[in-house]
Parts: structure tokens; sequence; C-alpha cells
């Protein structure tokens, strides 16, 4: 088959509910089952240099491709893989990689606006796909990723290590069979340090193409100082610390407790404390989730403990984890695996984990076998466990400004809660605000239907358009794909 030019590629991605190279599938049919998996890293920040690092540690894998928007990032890495003695194809748009043969599988680890888009061009186009978390930046994106993922047939596995982690898996296995009875809540905390990302100038980039860096999101100046990682922090490339790093805790909390599917409430409240710079998201976040059976509850925090230091709080030992309370006793704990308590809060036995540093192994596997069923994360989990970051910052997003008066009157009916507001209030203080003057966003309440994830209701009926119409997205032409 003849190659592709990119204007026919991207007008067959537009227009095609399928897209998928037969050769590619055939190539691999034909193949030993050990034959090395070719693979592509995309993105190359902190986490796809991580990436780049294990593929080329990995039996069986052997990297082909890298791509970075940023010329001097993907540089680096095409340095790294000559001092491996490999010469891989290198490029700073991700169409070109999606165009070649020689790709079985590609790593997608750029900023989270590109997850879903670059995802199902990869299907599409007859790759198998490992996506960072949140494999998605909206809802109808993600829904559609495992739509397509499905339609295709392609192997996909989202980026939440913690559900290749052994001792979490075990955990998960001994609660199932009820030991300590069935789980009821869950409080998840993730309280990491994240100091002022500061203000500029609008400007744009001239290092790189910034066109194709926003991709599907608005071409808008940059009023941060730092085009890197700090991207997170704005609405239209990032979803915040609850999307950025609350994914894990939220996602392993769904594992342990054995939910598969989604809330059918979500609320919000927080804000941006502390801090005047050209952050969007909040850095102080409460987030309510309601399934039926069970309540979860997710606590952000980047303020430290005190004004003047770095250290954080902690929660039932933990500065970033779980407590899942279940009927006859409680699992707590996340990175290197968790405890089980008794009622009374004595330790009965401990789960060791190791950091799910398998998971990319795992993704191999499935690809060798073809059974999708093989996954530790299969990308619908991925999408569900993103919808609850999505859900939580719409509610915030769709919020008014609020008293902490008014916001514990939003949640008094949930003690846990309330009683977490109050320790936030504490929180603020020690970082010498006022919490009693200080204005919370207090987020609309979202009702969602668990069996499709449509937000139902959003207090008035013009909140719920616009909750709808930030639930769907929007991608710019020629970064669009056709819906599954």
């Amino acid at each position: 088959m003849s190659a592709y030019t990119r204007r026919r590629f991207l007008t067959r991605t537009v227009v095609a509910s399928t897209f998928a190279f037969p050769f590619v599938q055939r190539a691999r049919a034909a193949g030993s089952p050990n034959a090395a998996i070719a693979l592509a890293v995309i993105g190359l920040g902190g986490k796809g240099r991580s990436h780049v690092k294990n593929v080329l540690a990995t039996e069986g894998a052997r990297l082909t491709a890298l791509c970075d928007v940023d010329p001097e990032r993907l540089a680096a890495q095409v340095q790294v893989a000559k001092e491996a003695g490999l010469t891989p194809f290198a490029t700073t748009d991700a169409r070109k990689i999606l165009e070649r043969t020689d790709v079985d599988a590609v790593i997608i680890a750029t900023p989270n606006h590109w997850h879903a888009t670059l995802a199902i061009w990869a299907c599409r186009a007859g790759k198998d796909v490992y996506v960072e978390k949140p494999v998605s930046h909206d809802l109808w994106e993600g829904a559609q990723l495992a739509a397509v993922a499905r339609q295709t047939g392609r192997i996909v596995q989202a980026g939440t290590q913690y559900r290749s982690d052994e001792g979490l898996r075990a955990a998960a296995a001994w609660i199932k069979e009820g030991h300590i009875g069935k789980p009821t809540s869950a409080h998840i905390v993730w309280y990491e340090y994240r100091p002022s990302i500061g203000r500029a100038e609008p400007h744009r980039p001239t290092d790189l193409d910034y066109d194709l860096y926003c991709g599907p999101a608005p071409v808008e100046p940059l009023t941060r100082p730092k085009l890197h990682y700090d991207w997170h922090w704005v609405w239209s490339t990032g979803d915040g610390d609850l999307g950025n790093s609350g994914v894990h805790p939220i996602d392993a909390c769904r594992m342990l407790a054995g939910l598969t599917g989604l809330p059918r409430r979500a609320l919000c409240l927080g804000g941006r404390f502390g801090v005047d710079d050209a952050g969007q998201t909040p850095n102080t976040q409460l987030t309510l989730l309601d399934h039926p059976g069970f309540s979860m509850l997710v606590e952000n925090r980047n303020l430290p403990a005190k004004s003047g230091q770095k250290a954080m709080d902690q929660f039932r030992g933990i500065r970033e984890g779980i407590a899942l309370d279940c009927e006859g006793g409680s699992f707590v704990g996340l990175r290197g695996g968790g405890w089980i308590f008794d009622r009374d809060g004595k330790r009965v036995r401990q789960f060791l984990g190791d950091g799910g540093g398998k998971h990319l192994a795992n993704f191999l596997d499935a690809v060798r076998s073809r059974r999708a069923g093989d996954l530790n994360a299969p990308i619908l989990q991925g999408h569900y466990s993103a919808v609850l970051c999505h859900v939580g910052n719409l509610s915030w997003r769709l919020g008014s400004e609020a008293s902490a008066g008014e916001c514990r009157d939003a949640i008094r009916q949930q003690p846990e809660a309330a009683t977490t507001f109050d320790q936030l209030q504490r929180h603020l203080a020690a970082n010498n605000l006022d919490a009693a003057k200080a204005r919370f966003t207090l987020g609309a309440p979202l009702d969602l239907d668990p069996a499709t994830g449509e937000i139902t209701a959003a207090g008035e009926a013009s909140t719920l358009a616009r909750a709808r119409a930030l639930a769907r997205g929007s991608h710019r032409t020629p970064y669009a794909f056709a819906p599954a």
C-alpha cells in the first residue's frame, strides 16, 4: 500500500468512522508471538522520558520512533536512543508516526488535551495504544475513545499504573472475597505542594510550532512564564490537580472497591488560594462523588501544612492515597501498597506494593495475545476514572462565589464532608489565610446517568446547557476526529 500524504491522512481521519491499516495487523499475526513490538513514544516531557527509558530496558520492545513538538526535547531523547545503539525515526508531528508501517503501538504522554485525539487517530491507523492519564480532556471524547477502541479491535491501555501494582491487586481481590465486608465509602487525599506558576505578559512561544502544540485546543496567548508542565493549571490544556494526580488514587479506589460504573451525583468546592498567578484551576479542592451504595470524597491540596514550609499535611497516615472504609474494617494506602485495619483501627494485614512497574509489560502481553481482557487498565475503566475528575472540575467551573458558611450548608447532610471542610478551613488559616473571609467557589450540583455518563441535571436550565457544552468540548480543525 502506498504511503498516505498528510492531507489524505487527515481527510480519512475526520470522515471515517473506522480507520485501520490491515497490513499492520497482518504483520503482527504473521510474526512470532515473541517478536519485539515496535513502539513510538509521543510526548517527551518528564513522563515521556520515563517511558523512553522503560522501553529501552524492556525485553520484547523496540523503540522505533520518537515525537515531541519541542525540537529540543526531541533531540535530547534521540541522543538517548543513539547511546543505546538505536536510530529511531524522529518528528515534531505525531501524524507522521501514525502514517508509518514500522510502528506497532504508540505511547502517548503529551499534554492532556491531545490524549484522546491522538489515541483515536492511532486506533484508526491500526496502532495499539498506551495513553497516559487522564485518558481524555472531556467526557465526550473519552467515551468516543472507548467506543473506537472497541470498534477497531485495538489494544488500549490507560496509563493508571497502580492497576498493575501487585499489592493493590491482591488487596482488591482480598476485599472482594468479603474479609472486611462490603465497601461503603472512601476518603481520597492528594496533598502535593505546588507553588505559584507566576504571571507574564501575553506571548507565544517562538521555538516550536505553537499551533501544533495547541492542536485541538484554542490557540491562546500564554500568560504564564513557562510553557511546559504548567499547562496542567489552565483549562484549555489541563485538568488541574484533580485530573493530573487525583486520577491515580481515584482509579485505584475504584479497583479496590469493585466499582465498574459511574457516579450519579457530583459536587465540588474550593478555590485557588494563596497564590496570585496565571493558573485557572483550584489548588484547594473538595469533590464529593456519590455512587449507588458508595460515596467518595476527594481532597486535593497544593498549599503546605503551614506557611513558610513545603511539608504537607497527613490524613490517617497518608499524604497521597486512599482510606477505603468497609463494613468490617478499612484499607489505607496507595504508594507501596497499604494496610488493612480492623474497626478498632488495629493493623491486621499488610499488602506490599511495587508501584505498578509492570504496567507496560502488561500492555505488551495484551498486544501479543490480542485480548483486551488481559489488560490491567482497560480503556473503558480509564475513561470512567477520568469522568470522575471531569465532573468534579465541571461542578467547580459552573459554580459561584460563596462564603464558608454557605459551603458548609451545601454539604451538611454528609458528616464526613462537613468535618473535612472544617479541617480545610484550619488548613487555610495555617497558611495565613483568613478562612472566615475566604471566598470559595461552590460548585453546581450535577446529576448523571450512571449508565451513559450524560449530565441530566445541573440546577437551572442555562447551567445544564453549559455543563453539557463543557462535557462535549470542542476540537479545532484539522485536529478533530469523526464520532464513533
